[in-house]
């Protein structure tokens, strides 16, 4: 299998993006179809550190999979490990380790990375593949595969899964209903992101009318967190600070290791800190820091309006979207933040 060479897509300036299709065209998604009906052995990859929009559209394809007789297996890099807003998700049970899943599959879909580095080890299965199937909605894609279905103006991956979906014939019941749902309401933020249009609701609408129960969905995604997370939020909160030197401002802070052992939470416990943080009305552009290691931080950003922090997120080694972004970053929380403020 020969991959194309891999081409940056940023919005907003020149080059590649010109080249950027408006989704998906007929030609790829028969191609995909054609290279999902003849596979044997196929592999579903999504991104290290799954969340709900990676995972939700990657084990609603494995469902729909099964539910015409086709074997899979469904995975990701890294530590095999689930944060507990996942627990009770369906199809869980079509996961397998990185270390067991397949040497040699003869197809692999990704779903949500934007490039291989998002795929770890994993990015070493594509050699034997017939074809590389890649569904993604990030604007940074850099068109790693063989089959393209990126679409950078959708809401979620989980949008284009259930187009896949539908054009392979597989209907909507209501365990492929919830993992898509997963996928839709947390990439836009339970709906109130700028990427939440009309389409989306109605794809919404769709899967609610398979009898999934929303209430029951978003409490365990977005309301369910250990008390000791409220002791570390407001600690956290109490350390935020407003930076003038950024256009339309931004605020910010950081977690550590030592804070997640101190109030006894797990690192994913610190998920939703931004959304908390990027509620202070006197900034644009909102940024979480959050400890991996020494000297190693994951960072979230986030944008209410204006500000492209994909770009900057593109830029330092990372990817997103408009609204939403992220990357690792190195250094001490103060020189991470520099070089955020120095691009924007």
């Amino acid at each position: 299998m020969t991959v194309p060479t891999a081409r940056l897509v940023v919005p907003g300036q020149a080059g590649p993006v010109d080249e950027l299709p408006a989704g998906p065209q007929p030609a790829e998604w028969a191609r995909a179809i054609e290279a999902l009906a003849a596979a044997e052995r196929p592999l579903l990859i999504c991104h290290v550190n799954p969340d709900g929009d990676a995972l939700g559209s990657m084990l609603a394809v494995a469902l729909g999979l099964a539910r015409i007789g086709r074997s899979c297996q469904a995975t990701f890099p890294g530590r095999f490990f689930l944060p507990a807003l996942f627990d009770g998700m369906p199809g869980q049970e079509l996961l397998v380790p990185a270390s067991d899943c397949d040497q040699a599959p003869d197809l692999v879909v990704t779903f949500d990375a934007g490039n291989t580095e998002r795929l770890g080890e994993l990015a070493g299965r594509f050699g034997t593949a017939s074809e590389v199937i890649v569904l993604d909605h990030h604007a940074s894609n850099t068109f790693f595969g063989t089959v393209h279905l990126v679409d950078a103006s959708a809401a979620a991956t989980a949008v284009l899964a259930e187009e896949l979906l539908r054009r392979m014939g597989i209907p909507l019941d209501r365990e492929i209903a919830e993992c898509l749902y997963v996928g839709l309401s947390t990439d836009t933020g339970s709906f109130k992101y700028g990427t939440t249009t009309p389409e989306v609701h109605r794809l919404a609408a769709r899967l609610l009318e398979t009898g999934i129960r929303p209430e029951v969905i978003s409490r365990r995604l977005f309301d369910n967190r250990p008390f000791g997370a409220i002791g570390l939020f407001g600690e956290a909160l109490g350390r935020a600070r407003l930076d003038d030197r950024v256009a339309g401002g931004l605020v910010w802070t950081y977690a550590t290791q030592a804070d997640l052992a101190r109030h006894g939470v797990p690192y994913d416990a610190l998920e939703s800190l931004i959304d908390v943080v990027r509620t202070a009305a006197e900034a644009d552009v909102a940024c979480v820091l959050k400890e991996l290691e020494s000297g190693q931080w994951a960072v979230s950003l986030r944008s209410k309006t204006a500000t492209d922090v994909a770009r900057v997120s593109v830029a330092l080694g990372g990817g997103g979207h408009r609204y939403a972004a992220g990357f690792t970053g190195t250094g001490s929380a103060e020189e991470v933040l520099g070089q955020i403020v120095a691009l924007l």
